[in-house]
């Protein structure tokens, strides 16, 4: 009895082993018809996705700070103005939204399971994302120190208002240029596939 376990546990090992040796390329096979694309790919497609939302959000945040200290140290002076001065403190939340689409547009074209995902495609959207991105956060730093300073001045003299929401017009048309450089290049990706 003994010696009729010890030979099916020799057996059994002996299989494994077989089956160890033979499984590595079982499993690339395996792999390759599900993942054919380029391992890191997805790596730069979600951190262009990461880069837009991440770099839009801190230009918002920079203008509707730098804007919302100077509505309110004008709004001591003149109450009155403080929701008419409040137009660049909106400006600078829209840009936030331009991150959140371009990343929304990003991470919905990433599915290596479904279709191959290239190397060409993570670039793709990786340059999608820092358009976008950084586009945003310039805008906002100009809406936030055109706010700033547009908003005292707006207290002191009420004439300047339509001039300050013109220049405020032409800082968010950065972020706007951004978004749409990046709607191009995040729709290039998956043109490096042979249709």
């Amino acid at each position: 009895m003994l010696v009729k376990t010890s030979r099916r546990r020799f057996f059994k090992k002996r299989s494994e082993l077989n089956i160890l040796r033979s499984d590595p390329l079982r499993s690339s096979e395996k792999m390759s018809s599900t993942f054919s694309g380029d391992e890191t790919a997805p790596f730069f497609g979600f951190l262009g996705a990461a880069a837009a939302l991440v770099f839009s959000c801190m230009g918002a945040a920079y203008g509707t700070a730098k804007s919302g200290v100077g509505v309110a140290s004008m709004g001591v002076m003149r109450p009155e103005l403080v929701m008419k001065s409040i137009v660049p403190v909106v400006m600078a939340g829209v840009l936030g939204i331009y991150g959140l689409i371009i990343a929304v547009i990003i991470s919905t074209g990433i599915n290596p399971k479904a279709k191959s995902y290239y190397l060409f495609d993570g670039y793709a959207h990786l340059s999608s994302g820092l358009a976008c991105g950084l586009a945003g956060l310039s805008a906002g730093m100009a809406i936030g120190i055109v706010g700033d300073a547009g908003v005292r001045a707006n207290a002191q003299q009420p004439k300047l208002f339509v001039g300050m929401i013109l220049i405020l017009i032409f800082a968010e048309a950065l972020a706007l240029y951004g978004l749409i450089v990046g709607i191009i290049l995040s729709s290039r990706a998956g043109q490096s596939r042979a249709e």
